[in-house]
């Protein structure tokens, strides 16, 4: 209504000549006025939209864990603006609603809370496989973050100093998933350093044992 007043009194100034330039002014302030107007109008439309959007598709829930921002959180929680996310040392992430609408993030407990964690070793080629595989599954039997779905041990690579071991383990969701890795790491590792230290990364240096009277002469 009031931009509809501005216009029709910049209009009428305009049929005279001496205040014309009154009138141009008056059209032109509204003009941008207008367009002002307009986007915020259109950002707080979107902003309206996407809160809706997520209260009836709910791709976020009240106590999910995401990955915002590369941030681990929890969804403490969804207004129509902005969502509040808990990060894990405590901070809170501040995240405009629209976000969720437009960006790709990660829902870790969409449908399940259950993950499977893993655990990544770099060891010599002589470390025996099926006795790093025994040992996980020693170390997973005794404890209590394992939900018994799966525990195994992968070579995924081989370089020309090493091979990369993988070990993959579940957990009911993704705090206990997050400790059962922590403890799988520092058990592997303990059981190499005390079985197999001669299997730890290391980096060889091999020499021709036969030596010529010359070189030998040269080197002394």
């Amino acid at each position: 209504n009031v931009m509809i007043i501005i216009f029709a009194i910049a209009m009428i100034l305009m049929t005279f000549d001496k205040v014309r330039q009154i009138g141009v002014s008056m059209l032109a302030s509204a003009g941008i006025a207008g367009i002002i107007l307009g986007f915020a109008a259109q950002r707080s439309l979107a902003t309206l939209i996407a809160g809706i959007q997520i209260a009836i598709t709910q791709p976020i829930r009240i106590d999910d864990v995401v990955i915002v921002e590369n941030e681990w959180g929890r969804i403490e929680e969804i207004t129509l603006t902005y969502v509040v996310v808990n990060i894990w040392d405590q901070r809170r992430l501040i995240v405009p609603i629209t976000y969720f609408i437009e960006t790709p993030f990660q829902n870790w407990t969409r449908t399940t809370a259950e993950l499977l964690g893993t655990v990544f070793i770099y060891a010599d080629y002589r470390l025996p496989i099926n006795a790093l595989r025994d040992e996980l599954e020693r170390i997973v039997a005794d404890s209590p973050l394992w939900d018994k779905r799966l525990a195994k041990v992968q070579v995924t690579n081989a370089t020309d100093k090493t091979m990369g071991i993988r070990a993959l383990v579940s957990a009911e969701n993704s705090s206990n998933a997050w400790e059962l890795r922590c403890l799988v790491r520092e058990k592997l590792i303990a059981f190499l350093q005390r079985n197999f230290p001669d299997s730890l990364p290391r980096v060889r240096l091999e020499t021709n044992k036969t030596i010529d009277k010359k070189t030998r002469h040269e080197i002394n």
